[in-house]
């Protein structure tokens, strides 16, 4: 979704093939926004401004699966995993 937005803006180029091609070949798997995610949110502090972000945060904390960025507000997320 955020891809999406974000080309809907102009900052990415991305088409829908491209963004299925990528997950097929990287063999990378989607995951639903579950009630539980959604819940989680409740307890996310509010240090990233981006809610798409927030987002992958509480997915990720409650998956228990790391996230591969260079943002370095990610790094304020206490439990939070991540790669980069």
């Amino acid at each position: 979704m955020e891809i999406a937005i974000k080309r809907a803006s102009g900052k990415f180029t991305f088409t829908p093939d491209d963004i299925r091609k990528g997950i097929n070949d990287l063999e990378l798997r989607v995951l639903p926004l579950t009630q539980e995610h959604a819940i989680k949110m409740f307890e996310v502090p509010a240090h990233h401004p981006d809610p798409f972000d927030r987002q992958l945060i509480a997915q990720a904390l409650i998956e228990d699966m790391p996230i591969v960025t260079c943002d370095e507000t990610f790094e304020r997320y206490q439990g939070l995993r991540l790669i980069w």
